[in-house]
């Protein structure tokens, strides 16, 4: 992902976990410039994208507002599928902590030589097909005790099973082809068209508890709607 598409995909984080608000102003280029360490063209471009889906307006003169049509945004969803849970497996490819980059740090608004986060890759299996490779990180202080035997079942259920709240997803989908190395893990041929999903997940308290990287031979249509747990279209993960 490009500097550019990460900084519009993590203000776009900010505005739904409310750290920027509904008519409020935002920090200015030169602010989120410095913030993010980049030019301020790189931040106009961030800034297009975000106008283009109308989360935000930029009035000349005033500076940078969050629309009040925000969700709207063709961006934001629950995951949707037609086969049940039931009927989705996991093979784990690895477990194991990490110390977060500086994006990391960014995602989950964490700091500090001793913050840790969870990583985990597995494939998803659907009717004994192979459709998913995901890389999933996710706060070690929020989950010390995540095991493989969790991540076999649904991490959501897990989650909400150590008392949080799932708000909604942040979801961006880029069309890709499928690399030497994924189709090794697909039972695939290399360069088949897939799908890139990233995927950050949001508490009811605003916080980010996940951030998901997918490779999907399947493509799926998004939009927004709020976290139904009993939802039997519902993908838990």
């Amino acid at each position: 992902m490009n500097k550019r598409d990460f900084i519009a995909d993590d203000i776009l984080s900010k505005i739904y976990q409310n750290k920027y608000k509904t008519g409020e102003k935002m920090p200015t280029e030169r602010d989120l410039a410095t913030q993010y360490e980049v030019s301020r063209y790189t931040i106009r471009e961030a800034l297009k994208k975000l106008v283009n889906i109308g989360c935000i307006k930029i009035v000349q003169g005033s500076g940078i507002f969050v629309n009040e049509t925000r969700y709207k945004s063709p961006l934001i969803y629950n995951s949707l599928t037609e086969n049940k849970f039931k009927d989705i497996q996991s093979e784990i490819i690895y477990l194991k902590k990490i110390v977060p980059d500086k994006n990391l740090e960014k995602i989950f608004d964490i700091n500090g030589h001793h913050a840790k986060l969870w990583e985990y890759k597995r494939v998803r299996i659907v009717n004994y097909h192979k459709m998913q490779i995901e890389t999933t990180r996710l706060p070690y202080s929020y989950f010390p005790d995540l095991n493989e035997e969790e991540i076999k079942k649904s991490v959501h259920d897990y989650v909400q099973q150590c008392d949080y709240q799932i708000s909604h997803f942040i979801t961006t989908y880029t069309p890709v082809n499928v690399t030497k190395e994924d189709a090794a893990l697909l039972n695939c041929k290399k360069g088949v068209a897939a799908m890139k999903i990233i995927n950050r997940g949001i508490l009811q308290n605003g916080r980010v508890f996940e951030y998901s990287e997918m490779i999907n031979l399947d493509y799926s249509v998004s939009y927004f709607t709020p976290f139904n747990p009993y939802s039997h279209k519902y993908r838990k993960k």
